[in-house]
């Protein structure tokens, strides 16, 4: 797979805009200041690929970004910024739960901040996943922010609070540095070069 070939195909505002053509979709869920752009752009090796802003919550609909033409990677409007009227914040909320009871997720990856105790947001997002069936990796990111021995208790914390078995991916990941992203291209698709 090519993770050049690279496309923003559209933004769905309402659950009749998902894209149901049968192709795997990824979907990227995390706080609005998780740093979720940041992983996807260092996923695709891009820099301003999925938008990063200096104001949290700019993704306001679901943004569907076409890979190699094999797959999707969606991009889910970020939670928890206090900045966003409470109605828009229902209608994100909303466009959400339609989209996690569609059945079209393939696969999840729930960012959370490596620094932080997971929120009863990320809970919420984290149960919406395993409740859609799919398989889901849980990427904790800004490592790059812990120090070394910060690292182990964080990850386990974040490991207890969502409840992660064994069974279930939590890696330690940092934009910034790069960590974590060809582990991350392994288990999204199987490959772990940008050019596949």
């Amino acid at each position: 797979m090519n993770l050049n070939q690279a496309a923003f195909t559209i933004g769905a505002t309402a659950p009749k805009a998902f894209v149901r053509d049968g192709l795997a979709q990824i979907a990227f869920a995390g706080r609005s200041n998780v740093g979720k752009s940041s992983v996807i752009n260092c996923l695709l090796n891009r820099k301003n690929f999925a938008r990063v802003g200096s104001a949290p919550g700019k993704t306001s609909q679901i943004n569907y970004f076409l890979i190699d033409s094999q797959l999707y990677l969606v991009d889910l409007p970020g939670y928890g910024y206090a900045k966003v009227s409470k109605a828009e914040r229902e209608r994100w909320g909303r466009l959400m739960e339609a989209y996690f009871a569609s059945g079209l997720i393939t696969r999840g990856v729930q960012i959370v901040d490596a620094r932080h105790k997971p929120t009863a947001d990320d809970q919420t997002m984290m149960r919406w996943f395993r409740e859609s069936g799919c398989p889901v990796t849980v990427v904790a990111n800004k490592l790059d922010k812990l120090k070394k021995s910060e690292i182990e208790p964080n990850l386990l914390r974040v490991r207890e609070v969502l409840e992660l078995g064994e069974e279930m991916e939590l890696l330690p990941f940092s934009a910034e540095r790069r960590t974590g992203v060809e582990s991350l291209r392994q288990i999204l698709f199987g490959q772990s070069g940008v050019n596949g």
